[in-house]
């Protein structure tokens, strides 16, 4: 298995394994397949040296992504990001997004992070267990903004502020 950063290339993969967990209705609030051309522009808003898209592989398939995402769009929240995993059906539970989010938490002082989100489903007990291995605290929760129709569900807020960097 290897990470890198994400290329064009992978954007299919990227956009295959988001839409994996679509039905679940735990992972993401989306509620149809998002395509290639719709998730373009959020592709194009990750740069490697700031705000990374990073792939993992095994041989030439790409198998999960880990994405840095910009918190708030706002100057004064620059050094602050959301990260998002997404594993393909066949590697989840492996330990995948452990690794992503080892590397991740390791890596984010590079990129002039000092604090790291996690939007996660209140029933998404597997990332909110993970999460919270790597020291992140649920820092918010806001009850039923969701609504799948048959059902309303719960958004956790985790974070983690990360040590070594200035204050």
């Amino acid at each position: 298995m290897k990470t890198r950063d994400a290329t064009k290339a992978d954007l299919p993969a990227i956009v295959e394994i988001y839409n994996s967990t679509i039905p679940y209705q735990t992972v993401t609030g989306d509620l149809q397949p998002v395509t290639i051309e719709s998730r373009m522009e959020w592709f194009l808003a990750h740069s490697p040296d700031r705000r990374p898209l990073w792939v993992m592989e095994v041989g030439d398939q790409v198998i999960a992504w880990l994405g840095f995402q910009s918190f708030y769009g706002r100057p004064a929240y620059d050094t602050t990001a959301e990260l998002s995993i997404y594993v393909s059906p066949d590697y989840r539970r492996k330990g995948i997004g452990r690794i992503l989010l080892q590397k991740a938490i390791a890596q984010s002082p590079s990129f002039g992070i000092k604090t790291l989100l996690g939007f996660i489903f209140a029933d998404n007990l597997p990332s909110l267990i993970l999460f919270e291995r790597f020291g992140f605290q649920r820092w918010g929760y806001l009850p039923k903004v969701a609504d799948f129709g048959s059902t309303e569900r719960d958004l956790v807020i985790l974070g983690l502020r990360l040590n070594g960097l200035s204050e």
